[in-house]
């Protein structure tokens, strides 16, 4: 008679001793450690870093950890109990102390390298030697990997102190930026787009770090003060953090002959990456060649898919340099990002940032990286002619196949069975042109309205006599085609599941870790059941409160409209 199985509620990791045997460290195991460096993990200067995969470091513990708050759903997806938060050790290992580690666990931490290029054009200066050999993983460091429900995950401390990538840094996050990373993250996933996810919040209850930042009211594009901040450590989750600049990195090593190991370097960090993200699309029994065809497409398709999904929610990446670019195919790093309220094709939160990485270019950012990363795996196609043309071929058709995928992303917002071009266009001019809410009006018009009096609360200014008739033209041409389809009630469910209901208001998350600052934890519980069904609607008092246009006061607010990277 066979056993039944247990329950998955017996199955769950109650304490650090069952969370230390799920470690399983494919990362450090197949790829090459940096000969130059030390084998306990004692390696936190700037220095520069010629070959390996990765340094072993040892994260900086924060001083007198306190826990704000982890996300439930990620730990009842990887079997983890959230007694766990109430573990000693655990609390002590996530908040960077890993001396408590327990066998298999490594009593040591990794930083990675990668190289920077900015819309296609390569950088070193961004590294102190000026040779590209110092940029990588400054704060960010790895921790732990296992099999968690027979599924791979990395875990990573942001603000674990740092590295030899630091560039002269302290290695620390500020609680502002840990609280928006922790929320953001957990957010993207509740609107179904691939993302690193978070684990669980720590605040240090004595470590102050001075950061540069806006004062109160400010309308400074750029911060006007140094600002006293609690460090803070958030652990963020993904099956692996390779990035396009990662791989970016050992080709152009490969490419300058830099050492005697470039070309096998490249060659195992690619097989780590198909290993890691691929594994089950790509059949292991093919050569290597192969290999690297079907990479190229798998990640065509899944960067494409990402970032239609980024512009169908508002999302705007803000930095997307190839070293902010997943090579799995999942948003990655939550720094200077931004959601669109104001409708604005040309919305840009970052300071530093500028109009090719802003909302509409996005589609063109992606496909530079895509370009840089298909350069990368070049030198490993050995100068095969054919394989090298069905790489070009993958690479050159990028554009197109994203314009299809966008147009089918706007198809959908509207309830339409295919794209209509000149619709589509008139009705972008006329959301900018009306100052329209892109969240809250493209809610609105899921409920398939007759005229323009139910869209007319998603608008920041009251539209004139001529934008009223302007409106009312479109909507007529809109419902027409709607018409054509088959059950009006279902159109409007289908739009309701791609349009959501509530979205990241950058001027609701600034009070969370405002008051965070002050020991005060609610709102940010709060945002995090909110931000958790986006898409539903929810109670009349969380509408009134979330559910609303930007206040007035916050237009060019320092911190709030626009911010420099929040460190």
């Amino acid at each position: 008679m066979s056993q039944k199985p247990e329950s998955l509620k017996d199955k769950e990791t109650k304490n650090f001793s069952e969370f230390s045997q799920l470690a399983d460290f494919s990362l450090m195991n197949s790829l090459k450690a940096d000969p130059h460096s030390t084998k306990n993990g004692n390696d936190h200067r700037p220095r520069p870093v010629y070959s390996g995969h990765y340094v072993p470091v040892t994260p900086t513990p924060i001083p007198e950890p306190k826990y704000i708050a982890h996300s439930k759903t990620l730990f009842d997806e990887l079997g983890l109990s959230s007694d766990l938060t109430k573990d000693k050790k655990f609390c002590s290992f996530f908040s960077g102390d890993i001396e408590v580690s327990e066998y298999p666990m490594r009593p040591f931490g990794w930083a990675t390298g990668y190289a920077l290029s900015i819309y296609g054009t390569e950088y070193t200066q961004q590294c102190p030697f000026g040779t590209g050999d110092g940029y990588g993983d400054g704060r960010a460091i790895s921790v732990f990997e296992g099999l968690f429900n027979e599924k791979r995950m990395e875990m990573q401390l942001k603000g674990g102190g740092p590295t030899p990538y630091c560039r002269g840094a302290d290695g620390r996050a500020v609680l502002r930026s840990s609280v928006r990373e922790f929320l953001a993250q957990e957010f993207m996933h509740a609107l179904g787009i691939p993302t690193s996810r978070s684990l669980i919040l720590y605040v240090s209850g004595t470590e102050i770090v001075r950061r540069p930042w806006y004062s109160k009211g400010s309308k400074y594009y750029e911060p006007d003060i140094m600002l006293d901040n609690h460090a803070a450590i958030t652990t963020r989750v993904a099956p692996s953090f390779l990035r396009v600049g990662q791989i970016e990195l050992f080709a152009r090593r490969v490419r300058s002959n830099s050492h005697n190991e470039a070309f096998n370097e490249l060659k195992l960090i690619v097989q780590h990456l198909i290993d890691r993200n691929y594994k089950e699309e790509i059949d292991p029994s093919k050569s290597f060649a192969e290999k690297i065809i079907k990479l190229a497409y798998l990640y065509r398709e899944r960067l494409i898919s990402l970032v239609s999904n980024w512009m169908r929610v508002g999302y705007c990446q803000g930095n997307f340099n190839s070293d902010n670019c997943a090579a799995g195919g999942y948003t990655l790093d939550y720094g200077p990002f931004g959601f669109c309220e104001l409708f604005d094709p040309r919305f840009q939160p970052w300071t530093g940032g500028g109009e090719h990485f802003s909302f509409f270019n996005q589609p063109f950012a992606a496909e530079i990286n895509f370009k840089m990363f298909c350069l990368s795996l070049k030198p490993l196609l050995l100068e095969n002619k054919k394989d090298i043309e069905k790489l070009e071929q993958i690479k050159n058709d990028f554009s197109k196949v994203m314009n299809k995928k966008i147009q089918l992303m706007w198809a959908r917002k509207l309830g339409l069975e295919k794209y209509e071009e000149t619709l589509t266009h008139e009705l972008f001019n006329l959301m900018f042109t009306s100052k329209a809410d892109f969240t809250i009006f493209f809610r609105k018009l899921s409920n398939i309205p007759e005229n323009i009096s139910s869209l007319k609360k998603s608008f920041y200014v009251p539209l004139t006599d001529e934008l009223e008739q302007k409106w009312n033209i479109w909507l007529k041409k809109w419902q027409d085609f709607i018409k054509k389809e088959i059950d009006i009630k279902e159109i409007s469910k289908s739009m309701r599941q791609v349009n959501p209901k509530f979205t990241w208001r950058e001027w609701m998350i600034v009070s969370a870790y405002e008051d965070a600052e002050e020991g005060n934890y609610s709102k940010i519980k709060e945002l995090q059941t909110i931000l958790s069904n986006p898409y539903e609607e929810q109670s009349l008092e969380t509408e009134q409160k979330y559910d609303r246009l930007k206040p007035n006061q916050f237009f060019n607010y320092g911190g709030i409209s626009h911010y420099s990277c929040s460190s």
